[in-house]
């Protein structure tokens, strides 16, 4: 059996309560240090499968402003990243857009989509 203790902050609220988590052969076995369950969830998680909602912009084509801003629908895998990154430098959309509207649907194959997160209106 092989046991670590890592030390993170949690974010899911302005507390950021200072998580020790202890896993035993990769699993989460304790959460100390939070001072509710989502800081014990989130230690969990955070060290056996982090994820995060990644946010960015995209070029728009004849709209009211050049860009438009975006998020991942849901959290993705974190060691993906630097591939929506990647994927969003090539995405280029014609005005009108509309908050909630698909930028790319499976963004880097991770099976989540980008969403627009502000409108743009057509000139």
């Amino acid at each position: 059996m092989s046991q670590k203790t890592e030390h993170l902050t949690c974010i899911n609220c302005p507390l950021g309560c200072a998580l020790e988590v202890t896993l035993e052969d990769g699993e989460a076995i304790s959460v100390a240090g939070n001072t509710c369950p989502r800081g014990e969830a989130y230690g969990k998680k955070e060290v056996t499968n982090p994820t995060r909602v990644v946010t960015s912009t995209v070029r728009v084509k004849n709209g009211l402003r050049s860009v438009v801003s975006g998020k991942t629908r849901e959290d993705i895998p974190k060691d993906a990243i630097f591939a929506i990154i990647d994927a969003l430098a090539h995405v280029e959309i014609m005005a009108p857009v509309h908050i909630g509207d698909v930028l790319v649907k499976d963004i880097a194959n991770t099976g989540v989509d980008f969403v627009s997160t502000a409108d743009i209106e057509a000139v």
